[in-house]
């Protein structure tokens, strides 16, 4: 009985500080100060948003803005994706999806991303012509 109860104790605290850390990484307010030469987010809406890293999974996108999104497969002619980057590259290209998000869930993609200090955000044209808000890693 009391292996019972410390396997018990042992998931609830387990499940704690999982969420925990969730909760700092993704809806915090600390952590993460961003800059203040960041650019303006417009109220112009929807923002489109191509991800080509963890934000194609459902999962990370409800946790960093609450919900799954409505991705649609979308291509970045031009880049080659390097780990958690993309790169110039002519004649390579970029998988990823589009989203379509609010202003509101553009800023919690902001502070996912660490804009301004992991990431930068760029406007960039992808294959089908339209453009869209890309994160890309600021080298050091």
């Amino acid at each position: 009985m009391k292996l019972i109860k410390r396997l018990a104790l042992a998931l609830v605290l387990m499940t704690v500080l999982a969420v925990g850390y969730l909760w700092v990484v993704f809806a915090s307010p600390y952590g993460y100060t961003p800059p203040e030469n960041l650019p303006a987010i417009t109220r112009e809406e929807p923002h489109r948003v191509f991800v080509y890293g963890t934000l194609r999974f459902g999962a990370v996108r409800w946790l960093v803005y609450g919900r799954w999104g409505d991705p649609r497969p979308s291509v970045l002619p031009g880049y080659d994706r390097e780990g958690l980057d993309i790169e110039k590259q002519s004649g390579a290209e970029v998988a990823g999806y589009v989203l379509s998000v609010s202003s509101e869930e553009l800023a919690n993609l902001d502070r996912y991303e660490r804009l301004g200090v992991r990431y930068n955000r760029h406007r960039l044209t992808l294959a089908n012509g339209k453009g869209a808000w890309v994160y890309a890693r600021i080298q050091s």
